[in-house]
This record gives structure tokens, sequence and C-alpha cells, in this order.
């Protein structure tokens, strides 16, 4: 879920706004993934936003800003319908919830996901070899990306994005720590989307995806459609719902765009010195990579191997388990790279190590099938 604002469109004419199947619903959980599937449902829709004057003010805003239709866009907008059930799902945990990277990634990594993402790899071969060769990141990133999000296509959302960004744009939970800085990030997605929309001739009515407004295989919201989503197919036109082509190349532009280090690995193992050991310093930085190997291990990490000849910064990367003792990895930059795409550590993980287990099931899959 966590894609960036943009300010500029590119390939406007080009960009095709996905139109998204009703499947499988995704809920998200608090740290920020996708969870297992749950049964589709028709969200419950409050009134629509055509009856709010401040609504309607903020339209005629936007078209000016954007030099759109005024007439178009205030229709649009007062098309959307508020979804009472979509605030409280951005609110975050009640204080003193553990979090839990063992129950987290149970999640994700299970035979289901893991055989979806044998299929995917096996029929998308050719994508995927031509993606990592053009962009330098690996197949097992875009192909963990991918299944952690969506199973694969599988579990797309069943939300209108048009209600779903609206009702985060104008009734955000003002009870969130943030809730500012979110609502206004979502007023900007609601203006890239309806952009997109109306220089593209798409109907913004159409498109459904998570109840942030999340679409496609990749969940990208519409800035980042407009930013990093690419037409890898050749068909003159982005379909991020039923083109894996263009799925796969758009997930590897991102990381590109977030300064992917080919051949940089996302993490090494980790353990600590009791007698030197300053995890509070290391801990600081949160997962942002700060330290040079030399300052790691002098604040008592304990590095092995080819670890110790690591060029880059690293950070301290904490997985709680419940009431067990977290996990700890040294993550770099590449490890960071990944919580670009959503802002969690956990999330981070659970996409290496799907890539991982399906990259591992490969060769028994291949033979198997001969």
């Amino acid at each position: 879920m966590k894609k960036l604002f943009a300010t500029t469109l590119f390939l406007i004419a080009a960009i095709g706004l996905p139109t998204l199947g009703t499947a499988k619903n995704t809920s998200k959980n608090k740290a920020g993934g996708s969870s297992r599937p749950v049964a589709a449902r028709i969200p419950v829709q409050g009134p629509a936003y055509a009856t709010r004057e401040d609504v309607m003010r903020w339209a005629d805003d936007m078209a000016s800003r954007r030099d759109l239709d005024r007439d178009w866009v205030r229709q649009a907008i007062g098309q959307a319908h508020f979804l009472p059930g979509v605030p409280r799902l951005m609110l975050p945990p009640p204080t003193g919830t553990a979090k839990n990277w063992r129950v987290y990634r149970s999640r994700f990594i299970d035979p289901i996901r893991v055989r979806a993402g044998v299929a995917f790899w096996q029929a998308n071969r050719a994508a995927l070899e031509r993606a990592a060769k053009e962009y330098l990141v690996p197949v097992e990133i875009i192909v963990g990306i991918i299944g952690v999000e969506t199973v694969y296509g599988q579990q797309m959302g069943s939300y209108r994005v048009i209600d779903a960004l609206a009702t985060l744009a104008f009734d955000f939970p003002t009870s969130h720590p943030r809730a500012a800085a979110r609502q206004e990030f979502f007023r900007g997605e609601l203006e890239q989307f309806l952009s997109l929309s109306q220089r593209t001739g798409a109907d913004p009515m159409t498109p459904v995806g998570s109840y942030a407004g999340a679409m496609g295989m990749p969940q990208f919201m519409p800035s980042s459609v407009v930013r990093y989503a690419v037409d890898f197919d050749g068909d003159g036109r982005i379909d991020l719902s039923s083109s894996p082509a263009d799925v796969i190349g758009s997930v590897a532009s991102y990381f590109k765009a977030f300064n992917w280090q080919p051949g940089m690995p996302t993490h090494y193992a980790v353990r600590f010195d009791p007698e030197r050991l300053d995890k509070e310093a290391l801990l600081a930085p949160d997962i942002l990579p700060t330290f040079s190997v030399e300052t790691f291990t002098a604040k008592g990490a304990v590095l092995d191997g080819v670890a110790l000849s690591h060029k880059g910064p690293l950070a301290l990367v904490e997985l709680q388990n419940g009431d067990a003792p977290p996990s700890y990895v040294a993550g770099t930059e590449n490890f960071y790279a990944i919580t670009r795409y959503n802002w969690s550590s956990y999330y981070a993980m659970a996409v290496i190590e799907l890539g991982r287990e399906v990259a591992a099931a490969m060769p028994a899959a291949s033979t198997a099938a001969r």
C-alpha cells in the first residue's frame, strides 16, 4: 500500500486505468500487508458526496488547479459514496498490541501461495527474465511482491476506487495520529486518479481495488501508476489487472526508481556481543540503513562471512515475535528499498521469504511437469 505522491503525468495517453474484477477482497492487517483471503463482499455505501458543499468546493478548486473540466470533476466526485467501514481500517492497532513476525509470516508463506507463485513464474518466465535484465531487479523480489500483494491477481479488492479514495480524502479518521498528513495524501491520490481518468477517457466509476484505493495485481496507488507503471507487453496501453507483463515490468520499474542495488543482498544474519551491545543506539534509526560495518560491529552487532565486507550502510531490523524474543537481521539498502513499497519491515521480510520459497520450489515443479 505505500506508494508516493506524484506531480507530473507521463505516457498519459497510453495509460489505461485497470478494469479490475470483483475478485476476493484483500484485507490488510495492521503491519501493512495483505492477509489471508476472505470472502468477497460488496462494501456498504453511505451517502453520495454530491451532497457535501465542502467536497464540491474542493472539486472546483481541483478542476481549476489541474485544468480539468469543472462539470466533469463535480459529477465524478459527486457520484462517489462514503464507505462507513473504511475509516476505521486506517486506524493503528490499540496501544500495547504485540506484533508477531511468526504469525505475520504464516499469512504469506504457505503452500497455496507458493504453488501460485510457481505457476505465475512458469507462465511468465520470459517477462520476468527480461525485467530482471532490463531493470536489474531479481525475479524473486518481483514474484514476492505480486504474491504478497494479491496472490498473483487472485485478491485485487472489491472496493470501488473512487469511493475508497473519496472516503479517505474527505472523511479520514481524525483520531489517527497523523490524520492531517494522511488525509492530504489521499486527496493527492484522488486528484491523480481523476486526472488520469479524464485524460484517458476512462470511466472513474469502474475500477475496484483495496479499501485504500490501490489497484491491480501490484496494488499501485494512482500516483504510482502515473510515475512507475510501464507498458511492458508493448500493446500501447498499461494494464495492471490482466497483463502480467505490464505488472512485472511496473514492479521492476518501481524498484529501479527507488535505487535497487544490483547484486546486493537484502539482509545478513546478525547476533550480539552482550559486553559491547548498545541496542538502543542500533535501533534508533529504525530501518533506515545508517551504520557502516565498522560502526555497526563496534556497537555490539556481530556479523560473519561476506557481511563483514559489505560496502554500504546497514540497519538493525527488529522483528517482534509476541511474547517470544524478537528476531533480528542486518538490513541493507535493498531491504530498505522494499519498505518503500510498503513501509513495514515485516512486509519486506515476507516479500523476501516468499520469493525465496517460490524460487526453491521451481526446480521440483519443473521436474514434475516433465
